[in-house]
């Protein structure tokens, strides 16, 4: 006969979840909200009377937000039109996550503004849930985000937004939680969209005040030299010769035909010139400072390539701004990179597969953002080019992705997109290493983790002078948009402010 099977109970777990506690610490916490709402509601302030009202409605639908970035890009200033440009994309998205997303996660009536003095409370009652803040988040959002460009404009608009976000409260719109939930979201929104795209930020390295030239003024483009290319820029440079005729009536200008020595044109025109002008691509124009340097003469360059790098770095972004440099007699010198001596290098040199990157990301930026479209266009460019291995100081580096710029550009990591001058004398040189396992999912885990410059296998330096051999024989040497010839050992150094060449002032 089978004994009775005893019933085992399951010891009892000493820790169990208990969510009074959790309920009494909301409970205190609104209880709180609750009474710093009615201490702020309630108080006799003139001032508060005289301000709050106009301010909350000021920044209604964003509209003190958009005024104040129209400011910053109509001042003409670099960093304040960047500035801008963030504020308006960060307060974009933040209004989108707070009104979408994050008002419908928990339901919040408005508080009872019938304690608010009635020459303070809104003109409308708002209708939507309370919790969290549109306004504090959008005015968190653009003042962060202005900020991560610009500084001082930043800590200005952060006390702006601040007020805004007691407005919210001493007009009776939002308890106290509500505008500091919405602080948390706008600020968290600028903070992971500066690690998504870095901001352009200027290096840490002292740079004298420009070096500028005199130089006689020259309207119309008097003793003026210009050999221009009207089929650069899929065509954009018959414009551009049109442009000048109209512009300069006393200049020369000759156009490149399609079987044309562009050298030969060039040094024939520096020979009766004065100023020797060019307008083409940049590996056109890198013709021309070669031979300006070898000459000795000032050059002028109109934007009529497709990208015209070297330009706009100089602050010219139409045939006009040359014209004014010229009238004004505006000469500046800056850096030339020079590659074994021979070549002239203006903007950048690499070897491997940049360029095929750079195309690559270029045409993906038109479906895509930056950042995703620079991890699929490196993924791409890894997993299907051949590296090369170069020796540097001693050390052997198998590397697909090389970079070598006249000048710092910015921002950091591998995706640099301009240059704040073009005269500190120095090269910047980056370097993507790819001789170890796992390298391809390594750099792209720190590029999406926003920390490439962290990673051991990627280099960045600052240098007036650097040298490679090539281990495996001879390599290609890319620079300015243009193929270059193969080298087996390259050795790049600046020419300090070598090349006199006609930017506008406020490129200072």
């Amino acid at each position: 006969m089978r004994s009775p099977r005893r019933s085992r109970s399951r010891p009892r777990s000493r820790f169990r979840w208990d969510s009074s506690g959790l309920r009494q610490i909301t409970r205190g916490l609104g209880t709180l909200d609750a009474e710093i709402f009615e201490t702020v509601a309630r108080s006799d302030s003139p001032a508060l009377d005289a301000t709050m009202r106009p301010l909350s409605r000021a920044a209604d639908h964003s509209t003190l937000w958009f005024a104040i970035a129209g400011g910053l890009a109509l001042s003409g200033r670099p960093t304040a039109q960047r500035a801008a440009a963030r504020g308006v994309a960060t307060l974009a998205v933040t209004s989108l996550l707070t009104n979408q997303v994050a008002k419908r996660i928990r339901a919040r009536p408005r508080p009872t503004p019938t304690t608010v003095p009635l020459q303070r409370r809104g003109h409308r009652l708002p209708t939507s849930n309370s919790l969290p803040s549109g306004h504090s988040a959008s005015a968190a959002a653009f003042a962060l985000g202005t900020g991560i460009e610009n500084a001082p404009a930043g800590l200005v608009l952060g006390g702006l937004a601040g007020l805004v976000g007691l407005s919210r409260v001493a007009t009776g719109a939002h308890y106290p939680g509500d505008v500091l939930a919405g602080f948390g979201i706008g600020a968290s929104v600028a903070v992971i969209g500066a690690r998504l795209v870095p901001p352009i930020t200027e290096h840490s390295v002292a740079v004298p005040a420009a070096s500028r030239d005199l130089a006689p003024p020259r309207p119309r483009g008097n003793g003026v030299v210009a050999v221009v290319n009207p089929s650069s820029g899929s065509g954009d440079g018959r414009s551009v010769v049109d442009a000048m005729r109209s512009e300069l009536p006393d200049a020369e200008i000759i156009e490149l035909g399609p079987d044309d020595d562009v050298e030969a044109l060039l040094r024939d025109a520096a020979g009766r010139a004065e100023v020797l002008a060019v307008g083409g691509g940049d590996g056109t124009v890198a013709a021309a400072a070669r031979v300006a340097l070898d000459t000795g003469l000032p050059l002028a360059v109109f934007p009529a390539g497709t990208y015209n790098h070297f330009a706009k770095d100089l602050g010219i972004t139409t045939v006009a701004d040359t014209v004014a440099s010229l009238a004004a007699g505006d000469v500046m010198r800056v850096d030339v990179a020079m590659l074994n001596d021979d070549h002239v290098i203006l903007n950048t040199a690499s070897i491997g597969a940049y360029p095929h990157f750079v195309r690559t990301r270029g045409r993906l930026q038109h479906r895509w953002s930056r950042p995703f479209a620079t991890a699929v266009a490196l993924t791409a460019t890894l997993r299907r080019t051949r590296p090369v291995r170069i020796r540097v100081d001693g050390t052997v580096i198998e590397t697909s992705l090389f970079l070598l710029g006249n000048s710092l550009y910015q921002p950091s990591g591998f995706a640099p997109s301009r240059r704040v001058r073009l005269d500190d004398g120095l090269l910047d040189v980056r370097i993507l290493e790819v001789g170890h396992r796992f390298a391809v999912m390594r750099l792209l885990g720190s590029l999406v983790a926003g920390r490439l410059e962290r990673s051991p296998l990627f280099h960045e330096m600052q240098v007036p002078e650097f040298s490679f051999s090539a281990v495996d024989g001879p390599v290609v040497v890319a620079h300015d948009g243009e193929i270059g010839e193969s080298f087996q050992d390259a050795t790049f150094r600046v020419a300090y402010r070598a090349l006199p060449v006609y930017a506008p002032r406020r490129r200072d």
